[in-house]
């Protein structure tokens, strides 16, 4: 028996989604800028991709500000308790038909891998694409104070591994929305704010 819960609050479903538009967005022009293909031409593919980044930059801000005043960050306070368990599911228990072993509420919405990942995202990925993003923007406006060693090929450089770093995620994110109780489950949840759990 399963019971519908309301886990996403509207803000953060605005949130995600925009979010992963403008990540799409700007992974299908950074492939363009870099040369992998032509669809909008380097020098549009540049100006969306930077559109785009400025526009996720301010959706970035507005979160910060909502997930602290909100209470709402203390959703991605890590914990090692039971990732072993989850990792073990993900790998294994999902091919098996095991049953989930974390019940989400609306105080921990995300297990302890989920919780682990997010801040990753949130304190490694993100940072780094802002900062590398922002100095290739404003290359010649700090490259006579760069330190040496930190040309602008380091700094491209920088942003393009971790914008494939910010892919993979996207990947694994995808996929591991697929294993709820039916394929589109977790993706519904994300629409309508209500997720069905079972007891």
């Amino acid at each position: 028996m399963a019971e519908r819960l309301y886990i996403f609050k509207r803000f953060e479903r605005f949130w995600h989604w925009s979010q992963a538009a403008l990540i799409i967005t700007m992974l299908i022009t950074g492939f363009e800028i870099h040369g992998s293909y032509q669809l909008a031409g380097f020098k549009q593919a540049v100006g969306i991709h930077t559109t785009a980044a400025w526009a996720l930059i301010i959706l970035w801000v507005f979160a910060i500000f909502w997930h602290f005043t909100t209470g709402e960050w203390r959703q991605y306070i890590p914990t090692f308790k039971n990732v072993d368990v989850m990792f073990r599911y993900y790998v294994l228990g999902i091919f098996t038909g095991a049953p989930h072993p974390y019940r989400p509420t609306q105080l921990k919405k995300h297990n302890p891998l989920q919780r682990l990942s997010y801040l990753g995202v949130k304190l490694f990925i993100n940072p780094l694409i802002w900062a590398s993003g922002l100095g290739l923007l404003y290359y010649h406006a700090w490259r006579d104070l760069a330190p040496a060693g930190l040309s602008l090929a380091t700094v491209a450089w920088l942003h393009t591994v971790m914008a494939f770093v910010m892919l993979i995620f996207l990947i694994v994110h995808v996929y591991l929305t697929t294993t709820g109780h039916t394929p589109l489950a977790h993706i519904r949840a994300m629409i309508s704010g209500y997720e069905d759990v079972e007891d």
